[in-house]
């Protein structure tokens, strides 16, 4: 009993590992992987009762009850459908074992101890989930400033003095024009696949 009570008070009792690319294959989360959609593992953190798998599109979260069970449930947060931010890392006190990495994907709040002697991987996840977030909100602004564009376009068009005739022409011309421009910009802006970033900091 104190010994549980000592490791709860050390942060000792769901400590996770980082594993190597040379053990993806023998972790639950690789099952889960798409890799027919050339989904990749860049980083896995196992503890005693989960792991968090981050791929170039999704983080994938098999959340254990504890570790003695062995029921498992499986959450997917894709990137482009789930915003990261407060990306946060806590490093070591002079007694704690452990250091802990926190952000918030969409609404969901998740929070990872990792064993302190992991500092200099765990600071390479840091900067390519910090890189990911800043380039979501930064892609965010300009589709919001691509929308508004749009809007004002209709507005001083529906503002015009063209004839009733020529105004319906104009604006079925504007809507497909922007419909088209629309999905050129979001396809450019609503970014899916982060790859590049994290093969930019992971092991480098």
């Amino acid at each position: 009993m104190f010994k549980k009570i000592a490791s709860d008070a050390l942060g000792l009792s769901d400590i996770g590992r980082i594993i190597g690319p040379e053990d993806y294959d023998k972790t639950d989360a690789d099952d889960y992987v798409r890799h027919e959609d050339d989904e990749k593992i860049f980083f896995l953190i196992k503890t005693k009762s989960d792991e968090y798998c981050f791929t170039n599109l999704a983080l994938i979260h098999v959340d254990g009850e504890n570790a003695a069970s062995s029921k498992r449930t499986l959450k997917r947060y894709s990137y482009s459908q789930n915003k990261i931010s407060n990306v946060v890392l806590e490093t070591a006190g002079r007694i704690d074992m452990d250091i802990e990495i926190k952000f918030t994907l969409g609404n969901n709040p998740l929070s990872i101890d990792v064993h302190k002697d992991e500092i200099e991987k765990l600071k390479d996840l840091y900067k390519a989930l910090l890189h990911i977030a800043e380039t979501i909100h930064e892609n965010g602004i300009i589709l919001d400033m691509a929308g508004q564009s749009l809007d004002k376009a209709v507005t001083v068009l529906q503002n015009s003095r063209s004839t009733e005739a020529n105004l319906a022409d104009q604006y079925k011309e504007l809507t497909e024009y922007g419909f088209s421009w629309l999905k050129s910009v979001r396809e450019q802006y609503h970014e899916r696949d982060f790859g590049e970033i994290f093969e930019k900091y992971i092991n480098n």
